[in-house]
C-alpha cells in the first residue's frame, strides 16, 4: 500500500502531465472539480481541471466533485507511471470513475 505522501506526489505529477499534454492538444474547453479518493487510504484529493491543467490541488474530498476517481492507492500510482490503463482499469473493476460521459471523452485526450 503506497503512502499519503506517495499519493500527493503523484497527484501532482498527473497535474505536470496533464498540462503538457493540455499543450499538445490545444486549447480544451473542459472546467470541472475532480475528486480523487483512494479507498485503502481513506483519503483522498480534490482540484479544478481548467484548460487542460489540474489546479488548486488540495487535501480532503469534494462530496460534489463533477469528476470523481475511487482508486486503491498502489493503483493510483500505477496509473500516473503508466503502468495501468484507465480504460482496463475501469472495465475490470479496479477504479471507478463517476464523471458525465462527454467530460469522459475530453478527458481522455489529455491522457
Amino acid at each position: 500500500m503506497a503512502s499519503v505522501d506517495e499519493c500527493r506526489e503523484a497527484m501532482f505529477e498527473l497535474a505536470a502531465r496533464l498540462a503538457g499534454n493540455a499543450e499538445a492538444q490545444g486549447r480544451l474547453d473542459l472546467d470541472r472539480t475532480v475528486a480523487c479518493r483512494l479507498t485503502d487510504l481513506g483519503a483522498a484529493f480534490h482540484g479544478r481541471l481548467t484548460g487542460g491543467h489540474l489546479v488548486d490541488i488540495t487535501d480532503g474530498d469534494d462530496p460534489q466533485a463533477k469528476i470523481a476517481l475511487s482508486v486503491k492507492s498502489d493503483d493510483f500510482l500505477a496509473l500516473v507511471r503508466g503502468d495501468l490503463d484507465l480504460a482496463r482499469a475501469v472495465a475490470s473493476g479496479q477504479m471507478k470513475v463517476k464523471a458525465n460521459p462527454f467530460d469522459l471523452l475530453k478527458l481522455r485526450k489529455l491522457l
